[in-house]
């Protein structure tokens, strides 16, 4: 396997106070755009269980979204939330999810949420409302091979600090982060 080119870093935030977020957002000039409804079906590796490690293993995501259909696989490098990414659209959203299972995959957890966006600079800013698990602050980055994933993360995190408002880091990925709260877990 060689070398991605890219890959994409992120560090993702439970909002304690959405509106003081919004505003902290505005002072740096950042405006969200409108909601976007995504409704996500993700999927593992036949084999691989929750709790298990996610390290190096590829994981799918089925994605509607304004009636387009993408695929994305992702495999978790240093950690869940820095990851090599690949992404496609796709004609039909039911023959791609009997080709997913076909490979391979199992379905995991449907993910619904509704998404703004901006960018600041480098980053990519994603204020996301999760159905059954709230509100959450997503900071990205897309970096190239070689920047180490978790010094990224850092500078994003420093950067999530200076909005001076209450947010709760989250390492967990949207499905996992679902799945605990189904289960208790």
């Amino acid at each position: 396997m060689t070398a991605p080119s890219t890959y994409e870093v992120e560090v993702k935030y439970r909002i304690g106070d959405l509106a003081a977020v919004e505003a902290a957002l505005a002072v740096r000039g950042v405006v969200l755009s409108a909601p976007v409804v995504q409704d996500d079906q993700a999927y593992a590796r036949v084999g691989w269980e929750y709790g298990q490690s996610k390290i190096g293993m590829p994981f799918a995501r089925l994605r509607t979204e304004r009636g387009r259909h993408l695929l994305t696989v992702k495999t978790p490098m240093a950690n869940e939330l820095s990851c090599v990414e690949h992404e496609t659209e796709v004609a039909d959203r039911a023959q791609m999810d009997a080709a997913i299972r076909q490979m391979g995959f199992y379905p995991t957890v449907r993910i619904r949420k509704a998404r703004r966006t901006a960018t600041l600079g480098l980053m990519s800013l994603c204020v996301d409302q999760v159905d059954g698990i709230g509100a959450f602050l997503e900071i990205e980055r897309i970096v190239s091979h070689g920047e180490e994933g978790e010094r990224i993360q850092a500078e994003l995190d420093r950067f999530a600090l200076t909005l001076g408002v209450s947010l709760e880091r989250a390492t967990d990925t949207y499905d996992s982060l679902i799945r605990a709260a189904r289960t208790g877990i």
